[in-house]
């Protein structure tokens, strides 16, 4: 069995990247949490042994952030456009693409510091007995999904960024037959108050 790892993550541009704390850390604080968001979570992932890993990035592979990353594994990271649409269109498109050659996908942001590589592990061997999973968010979405096949009804017209896609997104699997696992939820850095998750040190 082969598996892939997408990470989805947005350009740490100031005024663009981790807008909602903004008014906690400024548009260049935030922007600077957004790139460390980002090298802890390649670090994570580097460790982890894929067959496949990808950084799926947006708007463009341009930012110096996208281009140290490439730099610092150019045999292992291959970096890809998440194209148009929404996140969620995004999302099914990448785990479809790489599921065409491998036979297990997880899918993550940049969010979630408390992703690390053991749980990212445990993700690919929970693959190997279920059909999806998924690490869930405290504030209501996931940090993870990992499929082993595409399932393009979990990502079409979801509210992203709200407390219900978690919720949501198990509905959507009951109704598709779709038998899951879901593994120790962690916290999402999107809001001032998610602050105080930050690892030692960050702040």
């Amino acid at each position: 069995m082969s598996t892939a790892l997408i990470i989805f993550a947005k350009a740490p541009v100031p005024g663009q990247a981790k807008t909602r704390l903004i008014p906690a850390l400024g548009a260049e604080g935030a922007a600077r949490l957004a790139d460390c968001l980002l090298a802890h979570t390649l670090q994570q992932a580097l460790a982890l042994p894929v067959e496949h890993l990808e950084l799926c990035v947006s708007p463009n592979e341009q930012h110096p952030a996208f281009e140290r990353a490439s730099a610092a594994a150019p045999e292992r990271l291959n970096i890809t456009l998440q194209g148009e649409g929404d996140l969620g269109q995004g999302m099914h498109r990448a785990l479809s693409r790489v599921l065409s050659q491998h036979t297990r996908a997880l899918l993550i942001g940049t969010d979630a510091p408390a992703l690390d590589t053991a749980l990212l592990g445990q993700a690919v061997q929970a693959l190997a007995q279920h059909p999806a999973v998924f690490v869930p968010a405290l504030d209501g979405g996931y940090a993870l999904v990992g499929l082993i096949r595409p399932a393009p009804a979990l990502f079409q017209d979801m509210a992203w960024s709200t407390a219900q896609v978690m919720q949501d997104t198990r509905s959507r699997a009951r109704q598709l037959g779709l038998s899951w696992i879901e593994l120790p939820p962690v916290a999402d850095i999107d809001e001032p108050g998610d602050l105080i998750h930050l690892p030692e040190g960050w702040q």
